[in-house]
C-alpha cells in the first residue's frame, strides 16, 4: 500500500480520535482545509513538514512522520569516508612527535590555554586563525578555502620541522585549521572534502597529543549525515561521541547533535532528553573554560538553547520554536553574518509555519541581502524549506514580493 494511501486514513483516524473537526484541524495547523481533506482521502501526497506538525498536534509521537520518511541505513558503524587525497600527517609523523613531548605537554592539554610565547611564528599563525575564523563569518567559503588549505599545510609543515617543545602545539593548531577548513568545505557544498579535512584534523590532533578531536570528528560527520537526511546515522554517530571519558564540551555538542537527529524523525521524548543532557554538559565549567581555539561554534553563546529552538520546529512546534529562536537570535554578535543567516532563516521558517507570514518575510528579506556575501549550502536547505512553506500563501503580497529574491539565492551558481 502506498505511503499516500496509508497516511491519509491514519491522519483522519487520529484527528477524529482527538475530537477535532477538519475546520478546527486546518486552523490549528495553518493549512488549507481543502488540501487537508485531499490528504486524508489519499488524493494528495504529504510533505515531511506537514506530517511533523500533525504528529505534534495529535500527539502521535512520530507515527505519522514515519509513514512519510523512509528510514535510512544506520551509517554510524560505517568506516570513515575517504575524503580528498590531501593528508599531511601519517602515523609515522604521529610517532615522531615523541612520547616525551606529549607527556611534557599533558598539563597544558588538560584544559588550559596553550601558550605560544616561546615561538613567535606559531603565535602569529594562532592570531591568523582567529582572523580567518572571523573572516569566515562574512566571506564566501570558496574564496576562503584556498587560503585555509595553504595555511593548514604551512602550519603542519612548521610542526614537522619544529623543535620538540613547539611541535605538539603546532600540530594542535594545524588540526584546528584543518577542522575549520572542513567546515568551510561543507558550507561550499562539498561534503566529501568536508569529511576528508575533518579526518585530516584528527590525524594532526593525534600527532599533537590530543586524543579527543577524533570524537569531535564524529559530531562533524553527524552534521553531514543530518543535512543528508540520514537521521538514524546522525543519532548513531552522535552517541559514539558521548563517552564519559571525553571533555564535557565534546559530549555536550554530541548530545545536541543527537537531539537534532531525533527531532528530524519526530522522536520528541529522546530529543528533549538529549537537549537536557547537552544543556547540562555545555554549562559545565570545563566546557566553558576549555583550551583555545574553542571546538565548535564560537559565536553562539548558548548552543543548547539555540538548538532547542531548532529542534522544536522539526518537532512540529513552530510557535514555541519561534519564541526561543527570537530570544537567542538577539544574543548573536552583529559581525557574525554567517551564523545570523543560519539561525535567522530557521527563525523565519518557524514564524512562517506559525502563520505569521508577513513577519517571516520581513526577517527573510533582511537576510537575503547578505547571502551573496556568505553563501552557504547548509543554510540554503532552510531557504528551500522557507520557499516551500511560503508557497502556501501565494495570495500574500509580502510573499509575492519576496519570491524573486528567494529564487535568486537558490539559483545554481555559474562560474
Amino acid at each position: 500500500m502506498s505511503t499516500t494511501l496509508r497516511f491519509g486514513p491514519e491522519l483522519r483516524r487520529l484527528r477524529v480520535e482527538a475530537g477535532l473537526t477538519l475546520t478546527e484541524f486546518s486552523v490549528a495547523l495553518n493549512y488549507d482545509k481543502g488540501h487537508l481533506s485531499k490528504v486524508e482521502r489519499g488524493e494528495r501526497s504529504t510533505s515531511p513538514e506537514l506530517a511533523r506538525r500533525c504528529d505534534a498536534l495529535l500527539g502521535a509521537d512520530g507515527e505519522l512522520q514515519r509513514l512519510v520518511v523512509r528510514p535510512e541505513a544506520d551509517s554510524g558503524s560505517a568506516a570513515s569516508p575517504a575524503g580528498p587525497c590531501r593528508w599531511l600527517v601519517g602515523r609515522r609523523a604521529v610517532l615522531s612527535a615523541g612520547t616525551g613531548v606529549l607527556i611534557d605537554l599533558s598539563l597544558k592539554l588538560g584544559g588550559q590555554a596553550l601558550s605560544y610565547a616561546d615561538d613567535p611564528l606559531l603565535g602569529s599563525y594562532r592570531m591568523q586563525f582567529d582572523q580567518l575564523r572571523k573572516l569566515g563569518q562574512s566571506t564566501a567559503p570558496k574564496i576562503l578555502l584556498p587560503l585555509l588549505e595553504t595555511q593548514t599545510r604551512m602550519v603542519a609543515g612548521l610542526a614537522s620541522d619544529a623543535r620538540s617543545a613547539s611541535r605538539a602545539p603546532a600540530f594542535l593548531l594545524a588540526s584546528r585549521f584543518a577542522e575549520f577548513t572542513g567546515w568551510m568545505a561543507q558550507e561550499a557544498g562539498d561534503s566529501d572534502a568536508a569529511l576528508g579535512w575533518t579526518g585530516e584534523a584528527v590525524e594532526l590532533a593525534r600527532a599533537g597529543g590530543d586524543p579527543y578531536l577524533g570524537s569531535y570528528a564524529l559530531v562533524r560527520r553527524a552534521l553531514v549525515t543530518m543535512y543528508g537526511g540520514d537521521a538514524a546515522g546522525t543519532v548513531a554517530l552522535a552517541r559514539r561521541a558521548q563517552s564519559s571519558e571525553l571533555p564535557p564540551r565534546i559530549r555536550g555538542l554530541a548530545a545536541q547533535r543527537e537531539a537534532q537527529g531525533h527531532a528530524v524523525v519526530g522522536n520528541e521524548v529522546d530529543c528533549l532528553r538529549s537537549l537536557d543532557r547537552a544543556r547540562e554538559l555545555l554549562a559545565d565549567d570545563d566546557a566553558l573554560n576549555g583550551a583555545e581555539p574553542v571546538i565548535g561554534t564560537s559565536h553562539v553563546s548558548d548552543p543548547a538553547a539555540m538548538s532547542t529552538g531548532w529542534c522544536l520546529h522539526d518537532l512540529g512546534r513552530p510557535k514555541t520554536a519561534a519564541e526561543v529562536l527570537d530570544r537567542e537570535y538577539r544574543r548573536l554578535p552583529p559581525h557574525a553574518l554567517r551564523t545570523r543567516a543560519r539561525y535567522g532563516f530557521r527563525r523565519s521558517l518557524a514564524h512562517a509555519a506559525s502563520g505569521e507570514v508577513e513577519h517571516a518575510c520581513a526577517i527573510a528579506g533582511e537576510l537575503l541581502g547578505v547571502m551573496p556575501a556568505v553563501p552557504s549550502a547548509t543554510v540554503n536547505s532552510d531557504v528551500r524549506r522557507l520557499s516551500r512553506e511560503l508557497s502556501r500563501f501565494r495570495s500574500s503580497r509580502a510573499v509575492r514580493d519576496l519570491q524573486p529574491a528567494l529564487a535568486r539565492v537558490l539559483a545554481p551558481a555559474h562560474d
